[in-house]
């Protein structure tokens, strides 16, 4: 799984700073403009959910075009087909999922929804829309991948759901604008760190 991850790294990087320098400028200009205040966690929450969809679009349309490999249209036909623990299984099932758990969260912290059902129905609709787009250029249509995705958005919106209900029983100190903008600085810096 992390080579997967430094794959797509290495092969989108250029990609990431010119969209964080485009959209931080355009943002902060915007910000000044209408004399907005800054906060730098949900900016940078913002930001990060960018990258996300760029990094979804990278690995959606590009790479590992199979060959041998034809459209699957039957339910769980393909996830059945890997042997749980292989490297197959980790790349084709717990990847499809893990990919949309970031998802599922934005859905939640964006839409403010705590239930999975608007989640599951707007993770269908790109699933959906994702293997269409990979059938109309050389990949393969899996319904399998829609099954898993829809897994990750609905994890991912759990996780929100778990993370609101957290938060609301930890002291306001812990909350404020200060204290999440100097844990989004400590997250920044050894998410530089790893890079």
């Amino acid at each position: 799984m992390s080579s997967i991850i430094n794959s797509v790294i290495n092969s989108t990087w250029p990609m990431i700073i010119v969209s964080i320098v485009v959209v931080a400028t355009l943002r902060i200009s915007y910000l000044i403009k209408n004399n907005l205040h800054f906060t730098f966690y949900k900016e940078l929450f913002m930001l990060i959910t960018i990258i996300y969809i760029l990094e979804l679009f990278q690995i959606v349309t590009s790479g590992d075009v199979v060959s041998w490999s034809t459209n699957n249209f039957i339910p769980f036909k393909e996830i059945f087909r890997y042997k749980i623990g292989s490297r197959l299984f980790i790349k084709n099932v717990l990847g499809n999922i893990l990919l949309f758990v970031p998802y599922g969260f934005f859905v939640g912290f964006y839409l403010k929804e705590d239930s999975p059902k608007l989640t599951i129905f707007l993770t269908l609709i790109v699933s959906i829309t994702i293997e269409v787009v990979q059938m109309s250029i050389g990949r393969v249509f899996d319904v399998d991948d829609i099954l898993l995705n829809t897994l990750g958005g609905f994890l991912g919106v759990g996780l929100y759901s778990f993370i609101n209900k957290v938060s609301n029983k930890i002291p306001n100190i812990f909350k404020s604008e200060i204290f999440l903008n100097i844990i989004s600085i400590i997250f920044l810096l050894c998410l530089l760190t790893l890079i």
